[in-house]
């Protein structure tokens, strides 16, 4: 339904730029210019209720605009217009501040600094409780875990696990690199190939080779190079 419109409020336009001026003063911000510029027009939120918008010269607030909104008790002529809000608004091309990323999202790989702390958060979609935990990977049976309460308090959940697993196998030390796609035999024919414990050990070990690149790394079964044990000279 179509809200008909106070043409009172609407020419209001000195009442609302008053308030506006009022509010700006008030703010005690740097202006480049008048404190409240054009009046840019009017938007009406309902009956006998509706918003000012000016122009504002605030430096730093390009395309921001005062918004004075205004109402009155009824349509009787002798009923005065009221000021409700006076705030600064975006326009359609203003400079916003960039949406708010929380800090633990932010750190990425490798910042991380000694004495910094990262706190996961409970709802962590990588983690679950540890009475989840396969046994495997906890090397404890169920009723160790259960009844003991001996695993961790909470350990990787499936969601976790498959992520880690994809960042390794497309990572530096996986089948996709340049070093293994030149090496004689993959890591895990090599003497050098430790297996990962638990469900990853079917996929990934740890290379034990100093003069390998991948030494003290986390390597993909299918993954090599060039210092493969089985590379013997004759």
């Amino acid at each position: 339904m179509e809200i008909a419109t106070d043409q009172f409020l609407i020419n209001a336009i000195d009442l609302a730029r008053a308030a506006a001026v009022d509010e700006a003063r008030a703010s005690g911000l740097p202006y480049e210019g008048e404190l409240v510029g054009e009046h840019l027009g009017v938007e009406v939120d309902g009956e006998r209720f509706l918003t000012h918008l000016f122009r504002t010269g605030l430096s730093g607030y390009r395309d921001w605009r005062w918004a004075v909104t205004l109402t009155r008790a009824d349509e009787d002529t002798t009923s005065e217009a009221t000021v409700c809000d006076v705030v600064l608004l975006p326009g359609p091309d203003a400079l916003l501040a960039p949406k708010w990323i929380p800090y633990h999202e932010r750190i990425q790989a490798g910042d991380l600094t000694p004495g910094a702390i990262v706190p996961t958060s409970h709802d962590d979609a990588r983690l679950t409780p540890g009475y989840a935990a396969l046994p495997g990977d906890e090397e404890l049976d169920m009723a160790q875990l259960f009844e003991l309460g001996l695993g961790r308090e909470r350990v990787l959940s499936a969601f976790g696990r498959d992520a880690t697993s994809q960042r390794w196998y497309r990572g530096d030390f996986g089948p996709e690199a340049q070093m293994a796609k030149a090496a004689p035999l993959p890591c895990a024919a090599c003497a050098f190939f430790i297996p990962m414990a638990g469900s990853m050990r079917s996929a990934f070990g740890v290379c034990a080779n100093e003069i390998s690149p991948a030494d003290g790394h986390v390597v993909s079964i299918d993954h090599g190079c060039g210092a493969h044990s089985q590379a013997q000279v004759i």
